[in-house]
């Protein structure tokens, strides 16, 4: 993981988090300049949340601290993008990425309508959510066939793989080889807490681009749908992840 917290309680908690993970912190920088980034999170009876988010020390994350991270971004499987960094950041990763071969998933989150064209030609797959889509195409997106419409339209924008996630319905998709939207339902299940739902679902989803690169992006998908349903069904942002352990044989 490359990213930037505070030298503050919050990101000394972040770092040893990390670890306790077995996830490298070699490109996890802390600055002085600003304090760790902070997400104030309100949930529902039914289960849907509202963030505020305080970007902090994100935003402070910059070249410098790309092109010490090239090495490992250049001989990764899969890079995830979103921006809760800068957009140049992001960019700039994008681009170092892409131009390695890394297969690269950007995810627009927080999504901006003037999005920097790059960020679609440069996306091996586009994965936003309905709300993202709404505001990156203008038009309105309640339904598979909403969210069908507005990923032609991110298609036509030079992507090489749309999907658009729909919470409990599931998500769909569509490619420059299969310009056809499909529709990839998930089963339905009690909601506790969807913070982190989407997250959870890029994460599955980078996963298998990864590490089962030769299953079909729908069967990915409809792996990834399961693991952001069982993410749902327990409060929490990472606490409510699955491990692999608790997850059925099938998925692997």
């Amino acid at each position: 993981m490359v990213c930037k917290v505070g030298k503050d309680s919050f990101g000394n908690d972040y770092i040893e988090n990390l670890k306790q993970n077995d996830i490298s912190t070699e490109f996890a920088y802390q600055t002085e300049d600003a304090a760790t980034g902070t997400a104030s999170i309100i949930v529902n009876k039914e289960g849907q949340n509202i963030i505020v988010i305080v970007a902090g020390a994100n935003l402070l994350l910059n070249t410098k601290d790309l092109r010490e991270a090239a090495d490992v971004i250049r001989r990764a499987k899969v890079m995830i993008c979103q921006l809760e960094v800068t957009p140049a950041t992001s960019l700039e990763a994008l681009t170092m990425a892409h131009s390695s071969g890394v297969k690269t998933l950007f995810n627009p989150a927080p999504a901006t309508a003037d999005l920097d064209s790059r960020f679609y030609t440069l996306s091996d797959v586009f994965c936003c959510n309905e709300s993202e889509a709404e505001i990156l195409t203008g038009l309105a997106v309640s339904s598979p066939a909403d969210a069908g419409t507005a990923a032609l339209v991110l298609l036509e924008r030079g992507c090489q793989v749309v999907i658009i996630t729909l919470g409990a319905e599931g998500c769909v998709m569509l490619s420059k080889a299969e310009p056809v939207p499909k529709f990839i339902p998930t089963e339905k299940v009690k909601a506790v807490d969807t913070t982190g739902a989407g997250d959870s679902f890029v994460g599955a989803l980078a996963f298998y681009l990864a590490y089962y690169p030769n299953l079909s992006l729908e069967e990915m998908l409809k792996r990834s749908n399961f693991i952001a349903a069982v993410s749902v069904q327990t409060a929490g942002t990472q606490s409510s992840y699955p491990h692999k352990k608790d997850l059925p044989l099938d998925l692997f």
